[in-house]
């Protein structure tokens, strides 16, 4: 569904990208992971047509992203820090993108009724605390049922009840044949959720294996001790 090609990037001298390359298709759940600064942020950037690569590209269903803008449209996006205008109530925002987003088939509102969100409707975005703005961040990513969903630290800020309502939801939209790539620092999060890893560094991929085959080439059950215990044999 989505294929990157050889995407090199810098900003000046700093080169941030270095000839990426990976694909992804229907049902799976890719987590892009890494230390800071390891080009994970522009790279979804460059798939969301913020950033322009220096070379190479991203295709969309086998059409180059470079062509138009319509595929983003299919595509559902969780920033890690949500910027909402502050005088706007929570109700508003989601009129006013129902607005924009004209054609539409139907809207998921599992988060809104999950997070209980309509009992919120009346507040407005600058009092919100970081949880909320999550959930809101959420419920959005969702609301036009997209093909694809890119989550930035989805977890971070959540209680653990709203973390499982989230987690749940990607299952089942998983199950459903939504393609998720997901940033995140705290890889016990991503047990149950993901099934292949990109791990990046110095703006390079690491490797991009499935999550199975990873925890069975190096004997660990669990995802955070797989790759520790996959980056410390490369190093040795």
């Amino acid at each position: 569904m989505i294929e990157a090609i050889n995407i090199n990037k810098s900003f000046g001298k700093l080169q941030v990208l270095k000839d990426i390359s990976f694909s992804s298709g229907v049902g799976e759940c890719i987590a892009l992971i890494g230390p800071n600064g390891c080009g994970k942020t522009t790279l979804i950037k460059c798939l969301l047509g913020m950033v322009v690569p220096d070379s190479g590209g991203f295709t969309f269903k086998g059409e180059d992203i470079a062509k138009g803008s319509a595929y983003r449209s299919l595509i559902g996006y969780m920033p890690q820090i949500g910027r909402y205008p502050e005088n706007m109530k929570i109700g508003q925002v989601m009129d006013m993108l129902t607005d924009i987003r004209q054609k539409h088939h139907g809207l998921d509102e599992d988060l809104i009724g999950a997070f209980q969100l309509k009992k919120l409707y009346n507040k407005r975005m600058g009092t919100l605390s970081g949880g909320t703005m999550q959930k809101v961040s959420a419920s959005i990513a969702f609301l036009f049922r997209p093909e694809v969903l890119i989550l930035d630290e989805p977890t971070a800020g959540l209680d653990p009840i709203a973390s499982e309502i989230l987690k749940e939801k990607i299952l089942l939209e998983k199950q459903n044949g939504k393609l998720f790539l997901i940033t995140s620092h705290i890889l016990s999060e991503l047990d149950d959720l993901v099934s292949h890893i990109v791990y990046m560094q110095d703006g390079h991929i690491i490797f991009y294996k499935a999550i199975d085959a990873l925890k069975t080439e190096v004997g660990e059950t669990k995802l955070a001790k797989a790759v520790a215990h996959f980056m410390n044999n490369k190093t040795a």
